[in-house]
């Protein structure tokens, strides 16, 4: 039977040695002995290479440590919390607490390329946002004591004051490793917006062109937030805030947005298809010459069987919109739409293309003046929490609904990440979009347990972090629709709370998990001790640790979504887990006899999974004999993937 070995399965993935592997995959003569060669990978190079003192380049003040601190492992895990969840058993959403940059360690196996949507609404480093110290040896503990889950002092949440001799280096620290670990979760059709001011904002371009690539940049939106500010500072107010868009791969297309009953009202036209409207088949505008787009200037035929070429106000040759396969296309479906006009003072037949209103979008602007501001935020949030102000400057829900209208190739099973999750707008537009469609995208909020102000109304309503003013908004949005009688559906179906008082719509619920220290004692080592942890560790689950706390370890560590169905069964009386149907298999009673090991060797029969993994505990067997004849009796079923804690 297989160890777990803390090296391998405890940590999360090694960046730094996944992209040795992804340079010796493309060029393999570069690696020798493990390590790069950058003689030899500048020579692979060629001409691309830069090896010029002065050259360039975007730095700062602990840019370097900031990028080993994305590589660093981290030996943490997330533990459950059913008891602040909604829908523990049937929702496949998510809310984490902890510190982002651990917890997005955490994630790296189980989401890698999986998220299609991430949003942040990061600090904008106005001078009062807290920061706090990346421990580069214990990041965990770090976590802990600034969080004042322990009592280790000296680290405490501070703020970043303009009068900082690295105002601008400390912000940059905080950013760069995150995106990093980030641009590992987005598909290759994923994007990620990222909200911030004018007081970083070219300094967030900069760094997003570092980790996503310039050609995967997809804009700037800016969004007006209803209210100027700044107006006392000598300098223009401030009446708008910043999205930055980016693509995981270059070349990707928004979605369009949906057409409003102004745009429509172009669509005059109709016939059996439907409204339509037309544009003329002449490209317009730069570039509109035959000399420009040669491929574009052929000729067409009129319907009284003239040849027409494209020409241009004045005669000059210019061209048409598209090449000629494509017009043979549009005409053989009905969309050339001729009609006489005058054009160098002659009448003459004219192409146009017809474009229906069903079905059409329209390319989202840059400019988002049309949505609700912060000051409507920041009311709504009020009137859900009771009438009291619990958290400041919360972002639009319609504006976060637009954004998920607007990623690539939009789909209603989308799966969307805020790390910066605040008061969680960004899960509030996805439960309502999910409502309005009756679509199953999916959340993973992320939040540091931020303590509020001890003479804010949020303290003093009992909401002693920003953590927890997050998770009980996510519960009222989930009470207020359910009791709207809306269902993910979109169908009024009554109420949505069952005869226990629970609501009865899985897309309405979520998990809670909260970023602690490995269960398993081994795993929690300094690396340099791990091997004789694990030796003299007869019971490595630490006390007071429960076995779901060790199944969600398991999860991160093999991988496997954090919302997968766990199923428990009982077989010959002890506890077996069977998640993922099938994928996973764990058992972690005590006093395993034969018979527990023959009834899981039968599940591999009963549920047939592509491939099945089984785990014990070391000292959970009943005796040595059992042990070893448990590795022979699954072997003999077909599972050869069999460890131990």
């Amino acid at each position: 039977m297989e160890k777990l070995d803390p090296e391998r399965d405890g940590a999360t993935p090694d960046i730094a040695e996944e992209n040795v592997e992804e340079l010796k995959r493309l060029f393999p003569e570069i690696v020798t002995e493990g390590k790069v060669d950058f003689d030899a990978l500048r020579e692979v190079l060629g001409d691309y290479a830069d090896e010029r003192e002065e050259r360039y380049s975007f730095t700062w003040n602990g840019k370097s440590r900031a990028r080993r601190l994305a590589q660093t492992p981290s030996t943490g895990t997330l533990r459950p919390c059913p008891e602040e969840s909604v829908n523990w058993d049937t929702t496949q959403n998510l809310f984490i607490e902890g510190e982002n940059l651990e917890v997005l360690k955490l994630l790296q196996k189980s989401y890698h390329r999986k998220i299609k949507m991430i949003y942040i609404d990061p600090p904008y480093n106005t001078g009062g946002d807290f920061v706090y110290p990346d421990d580069f040896r214990d990041s965990i503990a770090n976590y802990l004591a600034i969080t004042g889950q322990t009592d280790e002092e000296g680290k405490k949440l501070t703020a970043n004051p303009e009068t900082s001799g690295r105002y601008h280096s400390n912000w940059l620290n905080l950013m760069l490793p995150r995106l990093r670990l980030a641009r590992n979760l987005l598909r290759d059709d994923g994007v990620i917006f990222v909200s911030i001011d004018n007081h970083e904002v070219a300094n967030l371009r900069h760094v997003c062109d570092e980790v996503f690539g310039e050609e995967a940049f997809l804009g700037f939106i800016a969004r007006a937030t209803g209210q100027t500010t700044g107006q006392d500072s000598g300098g223009l107010g401030s009446s708008f805030d910043f999205v930055l868009a980016y693509g995981r791969e270059p070349e990707l297309d928004l979605s369009g947005l949906p057409l409003t009953s102004k745009d429509l009202k172009r669509f005059e036209e109709e016939d059996e298809r439907g409204k339509y409207a037309y544009d003329q088949m002449r490209k317009t505008g730069s570039n509109d010459r035959r000399e420009d787009r040669p491929k574009l200037y052929y000729p067409v035929e009129t319907p009284d069987g003239a040849q027409l070429w494209p020409t241009g106000p004045g005669g000059y040759d210019s061209c048409w919109r598209f090449e000629k396969s494509t017009y043979d296309r549009l005409l053989a479906e009905g969309l050339i739409l001729w009609k006489r006009t005058t054009r160098n003072g002659g009448e003459t037949w004219w192409p146009y293309v017809k474009y229906y209103a069903d079905g059409r979008t329209k390319r989202p602007s840059p400019l988002w003046t049309d949505l609700d501001g912060n000051k409507k935020a920041a009311r709504d949030l009020r009137e859900l929490f009771g009438g009291k102000k619990v958290f400041d400057f919360p972002k639009p829900v319609a504006f976060l609904e637009r954004l998920l209208q607007i990623v690539p190739n939009a789909s209603n099973e989308d799966l969307v990440l805020d790390f910066f999750a605040g008061s969680c707008t960004t899960a509030e537009a996805v439960l309502r979009v999910n409502v309005r469609d009756g679509g199953h995208r999916r959340f993973v909020m992320i939040q540091l347990p931020e303590p509020t102000a001890a003479d804010s109304e949020a303290a003093q309503a009992g909401y002693k972090t920003i953590a927890e003013i997050g998770k009980e908004r996510i519960r009222r949005v989930i009470e207020k629709l359910a009791e709207s009688g809306i269902a993910s559906t979109g169908v009024a179906q009554g109420s949505l709370l069952d005869g226990s008082g629970k609501y009865s719509d899985a897309e309405l619920g979520f998990r809670v998990l909260k970023l602690d220290t490995s269960n398993i004692t081994a795993w929690d080592a300094e690396f340099e001790s791990v091997e004789g942890a694990l030796l003299s560790s007869v019971e490595n689950v630490k006390p007071g640790r429960s076995e779901a706390d060790v199944l969600y370890e398991l999860l991160l560590k093999f991988g496997l979504d954090l919302a997968v169905p766990i199923e428990e069964r009982e077989i010959a009386g002890k506890a077996v887990h069977v998640i993922g149907a099938g994928a996973l298999i764990v058992c972690l009673a005590d006093e395993i006899s034969i018979h527990v090991v023959e009834g899981i060797a039968a599940l591999k029969q009963e549920l047939a999974p592509e491939t099945i993994r089984v785990v014990f505990k070391d000292a959970g067997f009943a005796d040595d004999v059992v042990k070893t004849n448990a590795v022979q009796i699954l072997h003999q079923a077909g599972i050869d993937d069999v460890r131990s804690l």
